[in-house]
């Protein structure tokens, strides 16, 4: 249609009923490419996990697969390893979402009252954010928590507390995944709230000074509720990221030693690759996504709340 035909259409609702289709038909042309790769990456995997789950899939014993229904949901109710690595995954997931947002924060208000050298501040804090959790794993592994000769290790023998085997032992390997998680992931939700600290108007802190509100006072009661949304966000983005974690924790402990480290996601692998209980494993793995939903959900709906 030329500019002349234009001019010269009837105003009415045919010719822009004509250009809005166009404009939907061009609209579903650049998003089909990228909706069908979605759909097979994503939709049609989760399916079929689903249709496994309901199955028996057993590589030691093929000859008893089968569907089976609900019946690996109805062991996995009784299986008390899950409700031990569920239990793990929620404390490790609390603990490490927690100490982010608490560090983060701390840190960008820090940062904000620097003169100088925020670049480089900035800069060095988000190096641990940019590498892989296996690495990161290795790090940790090799050069920090090795005893005797790791770095942790020294520093614990010169403040006289003795040499420790940081991932051979509970509680301590379950500290150490935790400080990991943390060290890895606090510089993002330092950045998020370095950010929001930036946008935050100076003209209500000089009211609150005007009215000698302490430093403390001004932080509970215009720091805190200003930022509510991006701390919201953060915890919500970490939580399920958390739930989910599984490359740092399978190369430092393996989820070690024992179970002390076993999270739902490393559960549902060693069940599904070492034990070759695809089916049983599938059922774990939709136990997780299950609780990373229920999760979220409430997460969300506080952040909606007022």
């Amino acid at each position: 249609m030329t500019t002349t035909d234009i001019a010269s259409a009837p105003a009415g609702s045919g010719y822009d009923r004509e250009l809005a289709r166009r404009e939907r038909r061009f609209a579903s042309a650049l998003l089909a490419p990228a909706f069908v790769a979605l759909t097979a990456t994503t939709t049609f995997p989760l399916l079929y996990l689903v249709w496994t789950s309901a199955h028996r899939v057993d590589l030691a014993m093929p000859f008893m697969n089968g569907y089976v229904g609900l019946e690996n949901y109805t062991v996995l109710l009784a299986d008390d390893r899950f409700w031990s690595s569920l239990l793990v995954s929620l404390i490790y997931t609390g603990s490490t979402v927690v100490l982010q947002v608490v560090i983060g924060l701390a840190l960008a208000l820090l940062v904000m009252d620097m003169k100088r050298g925020q670049g480089w501040f900035r800069l060095i804090a988000i190096l641990p954010v940019v590498l892989s959790p296996a690495v990161v794993g290795m790090i940790w592994r090799t050069f920090m928590l090795a005893p005797e000769f790791g770095i942790v290790d020294f520093l614990a023998i010169n403040a006289g507390l003795g040499s420790q085997n940081w991932l051979g032992e509970p509680k301590l390997a379950m500290l150490s995944v935790i400080a990991i998680h943390t060290w890895q992931w606090t510089p993002f939700a330092f950045m998020v709230l370095l950010a929001s600290l930036a946008s935050l108007p100076d003209d209500i802190y000089e009211a609150a000074r005007l009215d000698r509100a302490s430093a403390w006072q001004r932080f509970v009661r215009i720091t805190l509720p200003l930022l509510r949304p991006a701390i919201v966000m953060v915890i919500i983005m970490r939580t399920m990221v958390a739930l989910t974690a599984f490359a740092a924790i399978f190369t430092v402990t393996a989820g070690g030693p024992g179970t002390a480290t076993e999270i739902l996601n490393l559960y549902a692998y060693r069940k599904s690759f070492t034990e070759l209980s695809f089916g049983y494993g599938s059922a774990l793995a939709v136990a997780l996504l299950i609780v990373t939903i229920l999760i979220s959900g409430v997460l969300f709906a506080l952040r909606r709340s007022k």
